[in-house]
């Protein structure tokens, strides 16, 4: 497989060549691309070094798989061109996500949409992925009626500069540079993405709609709150679900933990429950903390951990690559 990495020198294009030596994707040529000012840039992967080339030199190539993950504008742009020379494109950032000709997947919730002609794939944001993950199991056994969800964001889905300001401001550095309006460290923001006029971030707004689009369900009811923590390592979700119909906790446990892709850790006895440092490079989603609302009908509580640039980005997108080579549709 000829396989280029768009954005090969960014936070989650790193991952995502990381992801791809881990899990012996079969690459027999890589085709790392980032913008002009990184071009001829050396980078490593298995043990050979390549040269970074432009986005016009990465097409002229005619890869089989283009993973993008450089932003919107460039998607917007670019992915067409890829698309027009043959090569499937699966895109991290939110162009395509909502556009009703293309496909929003998760491999373990919808994989089985996917076609040959799907040229442009769209990889959903990072904390819709994991909590759908973790819903499918259970809307196919009781039917999803509502979910409330509250997230805890690791400031690595912002990226470098986020990263940056967390540590200088630990290290009681003031004047570097800022990814957010206020200090991270010490504080949360409840504030992800901008705000919209009815209030939600853009960010919550993409949980909403893209759930509603990968679950296949746009009876599903869903409302969030996205909020900014001094945390690494992975994001964090607390979940209410209102079922259509009632549940057995045992079952619950039992489906989930036989959920690919899905690990429970839920001991309270024990004080075992996911947190970020468990799912720090690892591509499984955890779940724990699973209880009932004791206060509404039909209604579970749960807490779901995932690495936000490994399941969150960089592995959900080499998995669908993946799925689309096991099935013959590229290649």
């Amino acid at each position: 497989m000829k396989v280029a990495v768009v954005g090969a020198t960014g936070l989650v294009g790193t991952v995502m060549l990381k992801v791809l030596a881990e899990r012996n994707f079969p690459v027999t040529e890589l085709i790392p691309v980032a913008s002009e000012k990184s071009k001829g840039k050396e980078i490593e992967f298995k043990g050979k070094k390549y040269k970074v080339v432009t986005v016009d030199e990465a097409i002229a190539m005619k890869p089989d798989v283009a993973l993008f993950s450089a932003g919107g504008d460039t998607s917007k742009e670019q992915a067409p061109k890829f698309a027009a020379v043959g090569t499937t494109v699966i895109d991290n950032s939110s162009a395509w996500r909502m556009d009703p000709s293309k496909k929003l997947v998760v491999p373990e919730v919808n994989a089985n949409v996917l076609t040959a002609d799907d040229k442009i794939i769209a990889n959903p944001n990072c904390s819709t992925i994991q909590m759908v993950v973790a819903l499918k199991p259970l809307h196919d056994a009781y039917k999803i009626k509502r979910v409330v969800v509250s997230t805890y964001q690791s400031v690595t889905g912002t990226g470098v500069k986020a990263v940056d300001q967390l540590m200088n401001e630990r290290k009681g550095i003031t004047d570097g540079p800022m990814a957010y309006a206020y200090p991270i460290d010490l504080n949360v923001i409840p504030q992800i993405d901008i705000f919209l006029d009815n209030g939600y971030t853009k960010e919550e707004m993409k949980m909403i709609l893209e759930t509603k689009k990968i679950m296949g369900d746009d009876s599903i009811a869903v409302t969030a709150t996205t909020v900014r923590i001094p945390v690494m390592g992975g994001h964090s979700e607390a979940l209410n679900i209102q079922f259509e119909n009632d549940f057995d906790l045992t079952k619950v446990r039992e489906l989930l933990a036989a959920t690919s892709g899905v690990i429970v850790l839920d001991d309270p006895a024990n004080a075992i429950y996911p947190m970020p440092k468990d799912a720090h490079e690892k591509d499984e989603v955890f779940v724990g903390r699973i209880r009932r609302d004791e206060s509404q009908a039909n209604t579970l509580n749960m807490w779901c951990v995932a690495d936000n640039l490994r399941k969150g980005a960089a592995t959900n997108a080499v998995q669908i690559a993946e799925y689309l080579l096991s099935q013959k549709l590229i290649g």
